[in-house]
């Protein structure tokens, strides 16, 4: 039998319900990283089981380093992962098991990952969101299916705990709101890729969300206008970059210029966002100058791939996360297949390395469920 860990009790406090202004929604909570009880009761479970979908994500946007980022997803709901939460009779009242992990598109990567669910992205998650339930008369397994590679810097652990925060929170009823899920989900980054929530809120939340600060935690999701038709052309070399190995390589001093030049260019991203400029959004996504020139020479060819996206036709291109996936933003897709096709070359010219090329959009929606089972009689 898998192993099963055991949500804490509940310690009674609650969060704030989430405060939405005209323009800008943006989301409070109180310092408090162990999620506690946002329901006072023992829910009843609503389902016998609840699959939910997350989206890969694409964290810092070039200059928004660890606070903007964006989720992205195919019409096939392919880039992304799934789990199935499944209410389990077998199980001590209140813990989570893995019952299974599988990778429909890489064999391989499933073996890699720990059916502990204090050391797997979507058990950490599910414990988290229980406590945040105050589930004490349940169990729940999980059936993770990873659609994300890792180390990719596509969000692959953020989607695997949001989908599983968002898949046990429907299996009792839906009473999380958004900020609880959210914090649910850093738990879980916590304590497997570190304590940032670029990735965790928009794969929650969907589309783009600017991370305010953490104490107190604040997130303002940035609405940007619906005729956008903002696509990501996201090429992934054969190549894994961890994120502890990318975040070892910052600097530890930055100068001043450098300091002015990126706050503008970030600020400049997000009007950007909220005004649905593709041009802005595209050109200061490419004018991180911190970051990215520390990351970009560990990725064998990344600056070959970048100049390459931007001579066909690219808005902006820039390092996905902390790598080695290359993002170019586009309006539409009309061009995505050729700066795919000459990204996916200069990766193999330049790096000599095979990559791969997904073109997505901008997923508005965020972690969602996409099927029930009723509960047995």
């Amino acid at each position: 039998m898998a192993a099963a860990a055991a949500a804490s009790p509940a310690t009674g406090a609650s969060y704030p319900s989430t405060t939405r202004k005209a323009l800008l929604p943006t989301l409070r909570v109180s310092r408090k990283f162990k999620v506690a009880a946002a329901v006072s009761a023992d829910p009843a479970p609503a389902f016998q089981s609840v699959t939910a979908f997350a989206p890969a994500t694409v964290a810092n946007l070039g200059p928004g380093f660890d606070f903007l980022g964006c989720a992205v997803a195919d019409a096939s709901l392919s880039l992304g992962d799934t789990v199935t939460a499944t209410l389990d009779p077998t199980l001590p009242p209140g813990t989570v098991a893995i019952a299974d992990v599988t990778s429909p598109s890489r064999p391989h990567l499933a073996a890699r990952l720990s059916r502990d669910p204090l050391r797997n992205c979507a058990g950490i998650a599910a414990l988290a969101a229980l406590r945040a339930l105050g589930v004490r008369s349940h169990a729940v397994s999980l059936a993770l299916a990873k659609g994300l590679p890792l180390g990719s810097g596509l969000g692959s652990s953020a989607a695997s705990a949001a989908a599983a925060a968002k898949a046990v929170d429907a299996l009792f009823g839906s009473q999380l709101h958004g900020d609880d899920l959210v914090l649910a989900g850093l738990e879980s980054e916590k304590a497997v890729s570190g304590f940032h929530a670029d990735n965790i809120a928009p794969a929650i939340l969907g589309g783009f969300v600017l991370v305010r600060s953490y104490d107190p935690f604040h997130l303002i999701p940035l609405p940007c206008p619906p005729e956008l038709r903002l696509h990501f052309v996201l090429v992934t070399p054969d190549f894994e970059a961890p994120t502890s190995k990318m975040r070892a390589a910052l600097p530890k001093h930055v100068a001043i210029k450098h300091h002015v030049r990126n706050s503008s260019q970030a600020a400049a991203l997000v009007a950007a966002v909220l005004q649905g400029d593709a041009t802005v959004i595209g050109s200061a996504m490419s004018s991180d100058g911190i970051v990215e020139p520390t990351r970009a020479p560990l990725i064998p060819g990344m600056a070959a791939v970048k100049a390459a996206a931007l001579a066909a036709g690219a808005l902006g291109c820039t390092i996905s996360g902390a790598g080695p996936t290359a993002v170019a933003v586009i309006e539409g897709e009309e061009k995505g297949e050729e700066i795919a096709r000459r990204m996916i070359d200069a990766f193999w010219l330049s790096g000599n390395l095979k990559a791969t090329a997904t073109i997505a959009q901008l997923d508005r929606a965020g972690a969602r469920v996409i099927s029930t089972s009723t509960l047995l009689d």
